[in-house]
């Protein structure tokens, strides 16, 4: 469990603040002016256990275990879910950054199979779905997430989101000392910031916890099409501000939740929309890595 003293300058210490304007510039190949990225997130969520995220309220508030109508709406996502995204990306042409947990590897080895078979970028998600800080040893979780992944494609991730994007004042430090090269848990730029830990830097790719279907429609609560609309705007304003600033737009799914019927579509129109501009590239998170390592000294 997480026992070291919450230290607000070592957190500030990670990064200088740095604003975007001034920056030493950063370009995209072709001038490109938007670098997206999808994010797919895959979890082992127990049925013995208490549900991360709920879509109905225990009855009378007693919350109750097996709490089986939660399990079976994450579990749909995994049974139908999952696959629709498989098809929307392939029918364009898009690779996802999968974001899995290391026990999925096993529970919902079908899944990790077809992704990684459709070429997408796996990272690591925590072993089960839990919070870093209810985690008894992190390293231990660290490593057995990297493990699982390494056998399951014959490669080692690059890239770690935390669940729920918690760490403690260790878990930074415990990533780069595994070999992970770039988080997903500092929502706090649209470029690439690199970051200090006790091993060495290492880098945070921009991610969301707005154009997020977590956010958007376990917690708001949204009408179904708020991804779109909201992702519009996102693209929107950054390829305004891309012309002269290049920017990264992270799109973070969840197969339980935009994976339903009543949502896909927005996927796809959202999808539709950014590749009808010019000056966009569609990466995944370790090719947004190897083009800011090109571009800059970490």
């Amino acid at each position: 469990m997480n026992d070291v003293p919450i230290d607000a300058d070592r957190i500030r210490g990670r990064l200088p603040y740095r604003p975007i304007v001034g920056r030493p510039p950063l370009k995209l190949p072709g001038d490109a002016r938007v670098a997206v990225w999808t994010i797919v997130n895959v979890e082992d969520w127990s049925p013995a256990g208490p549900m991360p995220r709920a879509v109905l309220p225990p009855p009378m508030g007693q919350p109750l275990l097996p709490d089986i109508p939660n399990w079976a709406w994450h579990e749909y996502g995994m049974r139908v879910g999952f696959w629709r995204f498989l098809d929307v990306l392939e029918k364009r042409g898009l690779k996802a950054s999968f974001a899995v947990n290391g026990s999925a590897c096993e529970v919902y080895e079908p899944a990790c199979r077809a992704a990684h078979a459709a070429g997408w970028d796996f990272m690591g998600h925590g072993f089960v779905q839990r919070p870093m800080h209810r985690v008894e040893d992190q390293a231990d979780a660290i490593r057995r997430t990297i493990d699982a992944i390494r056998e399951m494609t014959g490669q080692a991730p690059r890239g770690w989101e935390s669940p729920g994007l918690t760490e403690t004042m260790e878990t930074l430090d415990l990533l780069k000392e595994a070999g992970i090269e770039f988080v997903c848990d500092w929502c706090l730029d649209d470029q690439p910031v690199t970051l200090s830990t006790r091993s060495g830097p290492i880098v945070s790719v921009p991610y969301t916890v707005e154009i997020n279907d977590v956010a958007i429609s376990a917690v708001q609560g949204h009408r179904s099409d708020e991804i779109y609309r909201r992702g519009v705007d996102q693209f929107d304003r950054l390829y305004l501000e891309g012309a002269t600033i290049p920017r990264v737009m992270a799109i973070s799914i969840h197969p339980y939740l935009t994976g339903a019927p009543h949502r896909i579509k927005y996927l796809e129109m959202l999808y539709d929309h950014i590749l009808a501009h010019d000056g966009v590239v569609l990466w995944t998170g370790s090719q947004i890595l190897d083009w800011y390592k090109e571009q800059t000294t970490i």
